[in-house]
């Protein structure tokens, strides 16, 4: 069946997706030979609510590449996809799911019942990612699909795996061995979610606010004289007495639970000043003037209100100075002060301030000025644009807050992660981003892992009120709670507390309640023991042992001791740590797991070195004592044309679907892969990727011509190139050798976008450009048959070398262009090398292939009419020359549209110079063009170009364009220079030539 006239993307991806899946084609171990060396890389897992976004498409096709290239190579391949629950999101996704359909909320129905809605919608519509996987031709192991949440409690049916058993069995480790722990912390709070976040889900926004400038009065009476004009030095020549401090602040609500004012040590305004105290405003409350090099004598007053509670900088003064801790907050950010025991003690607030109670921070703070301009101590408020942290998904401020939080102490396991890329037992690429990778570890602070959801790996931690204290015994002293003490314990729980209360009449209850959860952890309230098991059937018997000590009232009527489980689950990011051997099946002893484990490479983006690259090193070598992966290939962002991030809210969102659906994904594919240059961002435009669609179309149209030269008949696969004669064919064989080596050497050492340039300018240049050309004589004569033979095979290895990189496209062209063996996706990478090179054609070859540039050139340069055969003077030839035209002049005159050649001493008037090596040529054009007219034209366009490049040159050369333009607007005029420049070379050289001729 003749091949189709263009390649569809649309119909053959399709098709050829299910050809592959039929065949298994991606199973881990396929096509691998006997005892060949594993090959495998963990997918990051995209976020089960995600959908396919430009960042995937680039991340994702760079695996594909080297999992192809592995797997062609006979290597044991796998990439094992899956999925991460991703908390947050998919809380928030299906929560607003609820409110669309008008169900009830997720507090309305309660925990288990909004659990098992969110099941449902991962099994209705958390696919969708991996479907657009499979669409741009990823070809991990489908079959090993994982999910951070699989073999979690209330998992349907058909969410096989165990890696929930995998993150509970790691949590209760790393506590038994003192390396978890509960405590209080500052974190990045979503009053919005009523949740800690992490710093990645934290995105910076600027807004326009206020400085508000508040006076503190001084206690005891105390004043002192401030400086209020100065001199030519800045020497102060006047001063005031104030007996106030004035302090700055773009959050005046947090004055609330204001601890201390922070002065610079060398501020000498100030220094008499450290060590007394002020009265807080409102509050009443006495704090410290304390000394701390946070404060900057030259910023606003010098003077700075220090909230521990409420500001990361501000926890670490505190921590330095010893200040009160005071959480003014509750979780939904609206102002908590009644009741607070920290706030009310030493404090002697007014009405109005315990008025703001209940108040959203917001209204506080407009509350709190009217107070403050009307009592007095506003001292002034200034406009200002400034920085606010939001949550990236909730979209409202987030709040540091202090709070109860489950934490690894990240300092006892950092060790490993850092000698381990110092010894090179892991290599990260590019080395800059090695460099991030150590600052990070370097600085490290205590992980917080526990987070305020309800959809993730529930921490397996239970309280409960032991029988040993008094404290706690019920009023009657029967050994149960009736509902009114009941009710009294319950209102002296931590706030936040959503305890777990059954009534039960035995054991047996308690333990059908617990009986998917695998450990128990104590709690300061109870004195149950740390018991981890290792089955169903042990945490029943564990459990039941550990609550012998509570009293169970066989009377119905009465509740017996609480037990509840603690209602956080564990950060995302503790869940995907273990991505490397959860999904291998640890901690089961798995075939999988030895053959596969340390993983080869991660590839991986630049922004979560930290939050995900690092802490899978920490987690894997404090579990299993060994590095995750061996190699690390940091990518940079994909960016716009103009060299802009992505942003919905600046419209120049690539969807790579809808360029899919356009140019086809091997186009999409190979665009991103020629622009991987590593650690360089890439500037993406559909300009481009058009253009390597039409690079697809010249391999097909290639592949079409040999099918009407019948290059594919009778045509099977052949390792072995075929036994040559024509040294156009010996060339071509050659070129084939050396850009196999060439791609191998670039993608063995991450260079992907050498690896593209390598092949397009063999496919492109070599093969469609040149050979295709050189043929057409050779297959009328009598090398026609070692020509059809030499071009089916070179256009075989075009297949082959591109497949990685342009799957759907060589693999449709593999099937239809002769008879295989088994498919492209499967058929062995070649391993030829300079035995195939035969130097002599390599080097008749350049210099044929350089006469005829140097002659298009001219000709383009000169105007020539393109159609138009010129006759073609020799000058001087040597006799290495002479043999190379003499052996190739049908094909330079075919190609340089040359009529004759004849020999002269010298070049004519009118006549044009051609050097090549061993040999000068001239080419007359008198009375071919206008050399006056093109003399006009050409000085034009360089009077033209001069003035834009000194345009151009005047904006680089002035320091303030370079320091304050955007970087993509300076990079946009280098690049625009740079090609003006080229232009006026290529034009001065064109005159130059002209001025030869007259």
């Amino acid at each position: 069946m003749p091949m189709e006239k263009t390649f569809s993307p649309a119909e053959a991806e399709a098709r050829i997706s299910a050809a592959w899946e039929a065949a298994n084609a991606f199973r881990a171990g396929a096509n691998a030979k006997p005892g060949a060396e594993s090959f495998s890389i963990m997918i990051p897992p995209p976020n089960v609510t995600g959908s396919l976004h430009m960042g995937h498409a680039f991340n994702n096709t760079l695996q594909d590449i080297l999992i192809r290239w592995h797997r062609m190579r006979g290597h044991d391949t796998l990439w094992q996809p899956g999925t991460d629950h991703a908390g947050i999101a998919t809380q928030m996704v299906v929560e607003r799911e609820l409110a669309r359909s008008q169900q009830p909320s997720r507090r309305e129905m309660g925990r288990e019942e909004f659990l098992k809605k969110v099941w449902e919608w991962k099994a209705q519509s958390g696919g969708t990612i991996i479907r657009q996987l499979k669409r741009l031709g990823a070809s991990c192991d489908w079959s090993r699909l994982a999910f951070t949440m699989s073999g979690a409690p209330g998992a349907p049916k058909g969410e096989d795996g165990n890696f929930h058993d995998a993150v509970i069995k790691v949590f209760v480790d790393l506590y038994d061995k003192g390396l978890i722990y509960r405590g209080k912390r500052l974190v990045n709070w979503d009053p919005h979610f009523e949740t800690a976040i992490s710093d990645l889900e934290v995105e910076q926004v600027e807004v326009a606010g206020h400085m508000h400038h508040l006076r503190y009065k001084l206690a005891d009476g105390v004043s002192y004289k401030h400086p209020v004009a100065f001199d030519e030095e800045g020497k102060p020549t006047e001063w005031e007495t104030r007996d106030y401090l004035v302090v700055a602040t773009t959050r005046p609500e947090t004055m609330l639970g204001d601890t201390g004012v922070a002065v610079n040590p060398s501020d000498s305004r100030y220094a008499l000043l450290v060590g007394k105290e002020i009265i807080l405003p409102l509050v009443g409350r006495r704090i410290p003037i304390v000394a701390d090099d946070y404060a900057d004598p030259t910023k606003g007053t010098g003077c700075v209100k220090i909230t521990p509670a409420h500001d990361f900088n501000d926890w670490e003064v505190g921590q330095r100075t010893g200040l009160r801790v005071v959480n003014v907050m509750d979780s939904q950010a609206a102002m908590f002060l009644a009741e607070n025991g920290d706030f009310l003690e030493g404090s002697e607030p007014t009405p109005e301030c315990m008025a703001l109670h209940g108040l959203d921070r917001y209204d506080a703070r407009k509350q709190i000025l009217i107070l403050a301009e009307n009592e007095g101590w506003l001292d002034q408020i200034v406009p200002e644009r400034h920085q606010v942290p939001h949550g990236d998904r909730s979209k409202v401020a987030i709040e540091p807050l202090l709070t109860d939080q489950w934490f690894v102490d990240t300092s006892r396991i950092v060790g490993p992660a850092l000698e381990a890329v110092r010894k090179g037992d892991t290599v990260i690429l590019p080395e800059r981003d090695q460099r991030v990778y150590f600052h990070w570890l370097e600085n490290i602070e205590p992980w917080c892992i526990s987070r305020q959801l309800w959809w993730g790996h529930q921490i397996p931690v239970w309280y409960g009120l032991p029988l040993a204290e008094p404290s706690f015994m019920d009023d009657e002293g029967d050994g149960a709670l009736d509902a009114v003490e009941l009710a009294r314990f319950l209102a002296d729980l931590p706030q936040g507390r959503d305890p777990l209360i059954r009534c039960a009449a035995g054991f047996e209850a308690v333990a059908e309640k617990f009986r998917d959860d695998l450990a128990i952890l104590p709690h300061p309230l109870a004195n149950a023991r740390v018991v981890e098991v290792a089955d169903r059937d042990a945490a029943e018997a564990a459990l039941a042992d550990a609550l012998a000590e509570y009293a169970v009232d066989q009377d119905a009527t009465k509740l017996v001791y609480p037990v509840w489980r603690d209602p956080d689950v564990l950060d995302t990011w503790f869940s995907s740590g273990l991505w490397p051997i959860g999904t291998l099946g640890w901690p089961e002893p798995t075939p999988e797991l030895k053959r596969y484990f340390p993983t080869s490479v991660l590839v991986t983006g630049f922004d979560i070195i930290f939050f995900w690259v690092a802490r899978m090193m920490m987690m894997q070598l404090a579990v299993v004592g060994e590095v995750p992966f061996r190699t690390v290939y940091v990518h940079a962002l994909v960016r716009d044309e103009k060299g802009k991030k992505m942003s919905k809210s600046l419209g120049n969102v690539l969807d790579p679907l809808d360029l899919i659906d356009e140019f086809g994904a091997d186009a999409v594919r190979f665009t991103l892969t020629a622009m991987a240059a590593m650690g360089r961002d890439l500037k993406l435009s559909t300009a481009r990727i058009q253009g390597y669609r039409n690079f697809g179309t010249k391999l097909w149209n290639a592949c079409r011509f040999a099918e009407m030269n019948g290059v594919w008949d009778g045509h099977a696969t052949q390792a072995e190139p075929p036994k040559l004669e024509a040294t156009v064919n010996r060339w071509i064989i050659g070129e084939t050798a050396r850009t196999r080596a060439e791609v191998d050497a670039a993608l063995a050492e991450f260079r992907f976008d050498q690896a593209a340039d390598a092949l397009y300018r063999f496919v492109w240049g070599k093969v469609c450009d040149w050979y295709v050309e050189f043929a057409k004589p050779l297959f009328d004569g009598p090398q026609a048959a070692e020509t059809r033979a030499t071009m089916a095979w070179v256009l075989d290895q075009c297949m082959i070398l591109l497949h990685p990189m342009m799957p759907f496209l060589t693999e449709d062209l593999w099937a239809t262009t002769g008879a295989r063996a088994k498919m492209l996706v499967h058929t062995d990478w070649p391993t030829y090398g300079e035995e195939l090179v035969d130097a002599p054609s390599m080097d008749e070859m350049r210099w044929v292939t350089g006469l005829i540039d140097e002659i298009r050139s001219a000709r383009t340069q000169m105007h020539v009419p393109v159609g138009l055969k010129l006759d073609m003077l020799s000058l001087s030839i040597d006799v290495t020359a002479r043999a190379a035209w003499d052996r190739n002049e049908a094909l330079i005159k075919r190609l340089a549209r040359i009529d004759s050649l004849t020999e002269a001493a010298a070049a004519p008037k009118g006549a044009i110079t051609i050097p090549v090596e061993g040999a000068t040529f001239a080419l007359p054009l008198d009375g071919i063009i206008d050399i006056a007219a093109e003399k006009a034209r050409l000085g034009k366009a360089l009077e033209k170009l001069a003035k834009e490049i000194g345009g151009l040159k005047g904006r680089l050369n002035n320091p303030s364009f370079v320091a304050s333009a955007p970087e993509e607007v300076v990079d946009e005029a280098r690049a625009n220079l740079e090609a003006r420049e080229d232009e006026s070379a290529k034009i001065s050289a064109a005159l130059a030539r002209l001025a030869e001729i007259g």
